[in-house]
């Protein structure tokens, strides 16, 4: 398949020369560039949550049954 991207001058010129020093079309060196980055991404698995747990600890003057008092509290009022 034919497309058309943009790359950035100096890591063009840094292709060209890698595939003049193997002897090798361009085309085989961004492709093989590709694949090994696709390779490398697809083996991560999916993303896994870790739960993690803390002890907290109530602060003085909070009271637990007194909503108010608690959003005061969060939101600096007191």
């Amino acid at each position: 398949m034919r497309t058309t991207i943009e790359i950035g001058d100096e890591l063009f010129r840094q292709a060209k020369r890698r595939a003049a020093d193997e002897g090798a079309p361009l085309r085989q060196i961004v492709e093989s560039a590709l694949r090994l980055y696709l390779s490398v991404r697809g083996k991560r698995g999916p993303y896994r949550f870790k739960w993690g747990t803390d002890r907290g600890r109530l602060l003085p003057g909070v009271v637990i049954e007194d909503r108010d008092s608690l959003f005061d509290i969060m939101e600096g009022r007191r």
